[in-house]
């Protein structure tokens, strides 16, 4: 019997990184409103002691806890602030669609700077050498 290994498909580059994007703006949007809402770990300890209650339509934090002295932070009044758009109720999934592209863009222009610094060295490299 002879044991011919099966050539593995090689994916192209351009194909697996539209699928990695198409995949992760699935994710950022339509995962986002299954998450839970429930506040994270440290959110959930600093206000141990606690309770919430809801006065004229605001919350409120009653006991005593780390959280009351809390205040708001810099880009609190930011668009994306508390993974909505603008604050808008159900917008979670466009903030985390517009947080993936931002990120992605990012990412992408650093490994293009770097890709061309890197061009640029072996190009005075190679010259400097006399090639």
């Amino acid at each position: 019997m002879s044991t011919t290994a099966w050539p593995r498909p090689r994916v192209r580059r351009r194909t697996f990184l539209v699928g990695f994007g198409v995949i992760a703006l699935l994710i950022a949007g339509v995962l986002s409103y299954i998450a839970s809402s429930s506040p994270d770990g440290l959110d959930s300890a600093t206000q141990q002691g606690c309770q919430t209650v809801t006065v004229n339509g605001t919350e409120e934090l009653t006991g005593s806890c780390i959280a009351q002295h809390a205040t708001d932070h810099a880009m609190s009044s930011s668009p994306l602030a508390e993974y909505a758009v603008k604050g808008a109720q159900y917008t979670n999934g466009i903030a985390g669609i517009i947080g993936v592209i931002v990120t992605l863009a990012v990412a992408v222009g650093a490994f293009w700077l770097i890709a061309r610094a890197r061009r640029t060295t072996a190009t005075r490299d190679s010259v400097a050498a006399g090639n």
